[in-house]
């Protein structure tokens, strides 16, 4: 996208609040008008009122220079307040179209996106647009309007001192053009940096007690320290170019004004200008300076602004979530089927040559109501067969039925409508207990359908303890929480939702003995008449499944119910007896371990 490309599409956010825009447009004109009237008022004054004391102009002249100021300062005023509202109204726009994509985005794409990166998008950059969208256009048409007035002014003074002056325009326009460039680039890089920044950042506040206790602070402070260092350079990289700009300009402006000066000075003698009209030529030339300065300066944050559309517009032109379902379905059945299904996180010809399948010729029905457990090593492909029931990701090949409707022509609102999860990543939001059972909710929820969805995680049991309940904030991720009661609040949640398909992945994993038993029997309750996918390392809690499917390196390699696998001693029973025997170990080790993990789960 060229230049003019990006500026018209940023202008394009101004035009909702033409009207306003256009108001600051004219208070700008009008502020304009008013600067050529100074020169212009030295001429009869010094003729007028110096040298031929004239008492109607000695008396007229300070009124119409009090006028001008007043005109010129309502008018300011005006421009000002109001491209300041245009502008931050187009930064508002920007930002909440930006949120409304990333929640868009699929999930493969923050996958390959660095969050701290996508931050600075809505935080850093935007704000970087607001100058090339207002500020620019303000210094462009109320300096323009400024130096052509003066220009008029200077023409009608003489006109062939003025075509002198005019002669360095085409190489002011060279040196612009130069620095320009070296802006652009430098404003790219100074973006990234920034959100490199905020990446490490976000890190070190997330990760501080990892960092405490394997003392990291050095290491995250010497990286913090590196980033720094390169916004530092490149804003100095901007820095040089902006202060370059100016006063090169001013010199090669200044030469012009030496010769300028000289020659009315000749003209002078001949008697071919008077002390009025000279001074008047004079001051007007030295007051072109100042809107010059502004115009060559205005580079710099328009560039700065075209870098930030660069970032801010590839993420709005980046493709949303692939919605290509036309079936709205209601309450599903439950019924899931895996028809010859493939998938790789690169394009499938590498994927083929290479072999590298995170799931390859899935193939598995699973009927309305029943619960499945999906086991095996770490990156088998369990939490990547569940991800493709709500759609998170799109397989390779192959296709899955929801009760014999292809997930890919169901809507995602619709699908996902019918599905509710329970991940070992609790995922809790800085609100109240009930906000976050409630959440995503569409109708209104009763405070008794939330205590009683909330008694069946055996969580009131201690929200009830709770000095305000049920609104008690949870804190950021629910820090204010022991992991254990944040488990239960987002048991709590999915049990509201009531949906048909229930996908749980380690949905116990986080909770102390007492805890688990209690939260165990109300999935199981939860789990009756549902079709369940229970994603698990600790194979002892998926004994009562209907039937086990163990993966290995994308594979299906045994299917069956716990005791047909073990009777196999194939790849479940090996599993299984791994465990076994470390459990089986020493208090000391296996079981004091685990007393250690339920009791650090209850602190929090």
């Amino acid at each position: 996208m060229t230049s003019t490309q990006l500026y018209l599409r940023l202008l394009s956010y101004v035009k909702p609040y033409w009207r306003i825009f256009a108001a600051s447009l004219l208070a700008m004109v009008v502020a304009a008008a008013t600067e050529p009237m100074l020169p212009a008022l030295l001429k009869p004054m010094l003729d007028g009122a110096f040298v031929k004391k004239d008492d109607s102009l000695i008396r007229l002249i300070p009124i119409l220079i009090l006028l001008i100021f007043l005109v010129r300062g309502i008018a300011t005023f005006i421009s000002t307040y109001t491209i300041s509202w245009v502008g931050n109204k187009v930064v508002m726009d920007l930002r909440e179209e930006m949120f409304r994509k990333l929640l868009a985005l699929p999930t493969r794409y923050y996958d390959d996106h660095a969050s701290g990166n996508l931050i600075s998008k809505l935080t850093f950059d935007v704000t970087q647009v607001t100058a090339a969208a207002t500020n620019v256009v303000t210094v462009c048409i109320r300096d323009s309007i400024i130096v052509l007035g003066l220009l008029g002014w200077l023409f009608y003074l003489n006109w062939k001192l003025t075509l002198l002056g005019m002669v360095v325009a085409p190489l002011i326009v060279l040196i612009v053009k130069v620095i320009s460039g070296r802006l652009r680039i430098s404003s790219r890089a100074a973006q990234q940096a920034m959100g490199d920044i905020t990446q490490v950042i976000e890190e070190g506040v997330a990760a501080h007690k990892v960092v405490k206790l394997f003392g990291g602070q050095q290491y995250e402070s010497k990286r913090f320290g590196e980033q720094v260092n390169w916004l530092r350079r490149h804003t100095m990289k901007q820095a040089a170019a902006a202060a370059a700009n100016v006063p090169i300009v001013q010199m090669v402006a200044a030469v012009a004004l030496s010769g300028i000066i000289y020659m009315a000075t000749e003209q002078s003698r001949a008697d071919e200008t008077t002390v009025g009209g000279f001074l008047s030529f004079v001051a007007a030339m030295l007051m072109l300076i100042s809107p010059l300065k502004r115009l060559t300066g205005v580079s710099e944050h328009l560039q700065r602004g075209l870098a930030a559309s660069e970032s801010v517009f590839a993420l709005l032109d980046t493709a949303g979530e692939v919605d290509t379902g036309q079936i709205e379905i209601a309450r599903a059945a439950g019924k899931l089927s895996f028809e010859q299904v493939s998938l790789s996180y690169q394009p499938d010809e590498q994927a083929e040559a290479n072999n590298i399948w995170a799931l390859h010729d899935i193939n598995l029905e699973i009927a309305a109501g029943q619960t499945v457990a999906l086991v095996g090593a770490s990156g088998s492909g369990k939490s990547t067969l569940a991800n493709l029931v709500p759609r998170f990701y799109i397989p390779s090949s192959g296709r899955i039925t929801l009760d014999g409707q292809d997930l890919s022509k169901i809507t995602l609102a619709s699908l996902r409508a019918n599905i509710s999860l329970v991940s070992q990543e609790i995922v809790l939001f800085n609100d109240t207990v009930a906000a976050n059972i409630i959440y995503g909710q569409s109708r209104e929820v009763t405070e008794a359908e939330i205590i009683a969805a909330a008694t069946a995680a055996h969580a009131m049991e201690f929200i009830s303890e709770m000095a305000q309940g049920l609104n008690t904030l949870v804190g950021e991720r629910g820090v204010r929480m022991s992991g254990g009661q944040r488990q239960r609040i987002a048991i709590a949640r999915a049990i509201l939702k009531n949906a048909p398909i229930l996908i749980l992945d380690e949905a116990t994993s986080a909770l102390d003995s007492e805890s688990e038993r209690h939260v165990q029997a109300a999935l199981e309750t939860l789990m009756q008449g549902r079709t369940t996918l229970v994603i698990a390392h600790r194979l002892s809690t998926i004994e009562k499944a209907d039937r086990i499917v163990v993966l290995h390196r994308g594979r299906i390699v045994e299917t069956g119910t716990h005791q047909t696998l073990l009777a196999k001693k194939g790849t479940y029973a090996q599993l299984y007896s791994a465990q076994l025997h470390f459990s089986d170990l020493a208090p000391s080790t296996g079981q004091g371990l685990r007393a250690a993990s339920d009791a650090d789960s209850d602190e929090g």
